[in-house]
């Protein structure tokens, strides 16, 4: 065990347009290693960081006010982003239930709690933003994901939806209530 303190952990902010190469990079990186073996090899392989910053750079221009786009930060470098908004769900209520739409670290940041960081400030947020309750979709194969959001106090509700990402998955939504949420 060594005696050196750990590293602080990443500072969250708003996101801005000239973030999204850096989003796209995380974006891109993540989804290749949290992945593998979960969705096709082929369809790893054709993520696109330039596609993906093009995506990010319009998605944080056309922002609205109950939508959110976070950066976490360590020094100069981008290491995660989080992003959330009304749910997508066409059975819940718009106003009511927000969704957290992506929480996503470099491979090299899990287990350093920026994870945590993002999401408590996405809930955080989508509380401020006047929504009740929020909702979330993970793979259901995606064990490690899943642990992480059951340690941080989101419930597996029961719904299930089928997606294509080259071939069809299993993705598992999950709850929790925003009220006295924190960034704290």
């Amino acid at each position: 065990m060594s005696d050196l303190p750990a590293d602080p952990p990443p500072s969250v902010r708003d996101a801005r347009s000239a973030d999204a190469p850096g989003i796209a990079e995380v974006h891109v990186a993540s989804w290749r290693a949290a992945y593998a073996g979960q969705l096709p090899d082929r369809f790893l392989r054709k993520l696109s960081v330039g596609e993906r910053t093009r995506s990010w750079r319009s998605r944080i221009a056309a922002r609205r006010a109950d939508e959110t786009v976070l950066v976490a930060v360590r020094g100069e470098r981008i290491v995660g982003f989080a992003s959330g908004g009304p749910t997508r769900d066409k059975e819940d209520d718009r106003r009511r239930v927000g969704e957290v739409y992506a929480v996503y670290l470099l491979p090299d940041e899990w287990g350093r709690g920026g994870g945590s960081i993002l999401l408590r400030h996405t809930t955080s947020a989508l509380a401020a933003a006047g929504f009740e309750d929020a909702s979330l979709w993970v793979l259901e194969t995606n064990t490690r994901a899943r642990g992480f959001y059951e340690h941080e106090g989101w419930l597996h509700d029961g719904a299930t939806k089928q997606e294509r990402f080259g071939e069809r998955v299993t993705e598992v939504r999950y709850r929790r209530s925003l009220a006295l949420r924190s960034t704290g």
